[in-house]
């Protein structure tokens, strides 16, 4: 790995521990273009050493959350334990290649899209009052899961509008509880792919250790940043990242259609 990448990847870990402790989330929506665009590295690779460094990270994030007692563990377990099973299926479509690259990408794309509209939205003040609730949420949580498993993002850009909208969570709890998923869900989603990113390891070092700095200034800001400009700033990230996930979904569709020859055209038996 040259220098300029391992700069980036210390760069990038250190936005994205930034943007875990203050928001409880977005680290894998910049993590995966950041490893593909980035790295170079091939969604294979990509997606394993994603989850695995998002875990890392969120369980280092975690722990401030917990100890203000800014987890909601009802929410949590209506929405983990389906997005555990939604984990395990999606990486196992995966695992067995019934998802092109492209398509993993572009799940990524469009799911980031809509949870940022979502969020955009103003908080409902019936969510967790609903007698619905609970079923969305847990349907919520099952979709979570698949994206976690198929896109390898640890999930709390859906997790985090969900616990807002349907759960009626302020922003500072379900950051707190979106860690705590994250962590879980990701190593589930691991375990269904079956694969170990040992080609994109030494991205790993720079990555939690840029991560781990990033952590420390998120942590002391997290507390002063009121519940309106963390949404806005979530929703514009997830706009971002979405963009260019989609455009490198394009770009590999494309070079997947430019590698299948055109079949030789066949003349008339007489």
């Amino acid at each position: 790995m040259s220098a300029a990448v391992l700069l980036l990847m210390a760069g990038g870990g250190a936005l994205i521990g930034f943007l875990l402790a203050v928001l409880g989330a977005g680290g894998s929506i910049l993590l995966l273009p950041l490893l593909i665009s980035g790295a170079g590295l091939p969604t294979r690779e990509a997606v394993p050493l994603s989850l695995l460094a998002v875990t890392l990270l969120a369980v280092a994030n975690a722990g401030p959350y917990l100890r203000r007692r800014q987890v909601a563990p009802r929410p949590a377990l209506i929405l983990g334990v389906p997005a555990l099973a939604g984990s395990w299926i999606g990486g196992t479509l995966v695992k067995h290649g019934l998802i092109p690259e492209p398509i993993q990408l572009g799940v990524f794309a469009a799911a980031a899209l809509v949870a940022a509209w979502l969020l955009s939205r103003r908080p409902s003040t019936t969510g967790s009052g609903s007698r619905s609730a609970p079923l969305a949420l847990a349907g919520q949580g099952v979709l979570v899961g698949l994206l976690t498993g198929i896109a390898g993002v640890g999930g709390g850009f859906a997790i985090v509008p969900a616990l807002v909208l349907l759960a009626g969570l302020p922003m500072p709890l379900a950051s707190g509880t979106s860690l705590v998923l994250i962590a879980t869900n990701s190593l589930v989603a691991l375990e269904a792919l079956g694969h170990w990113p040992a080609a994109g390891l030494p991205l790993l070092a720079p990555l939690v250790g840029g991560g781990l700095v990033g952590a420390i200034g998120g942590q002391a800001l997290a507390p002063r940043l009121s519940d309106r400009h963390l949404r806005q700033g979530f929703a514009a990230l997830l706009v971002g990242s979405a963009l260019l996930t989609g455009a490198e979904a394009f770009q590999r569709q494309r070079h997947l259609s430019a590698a299948i020859p055109s079949l030789p055209a066949v003349s008339p038996q007489r």
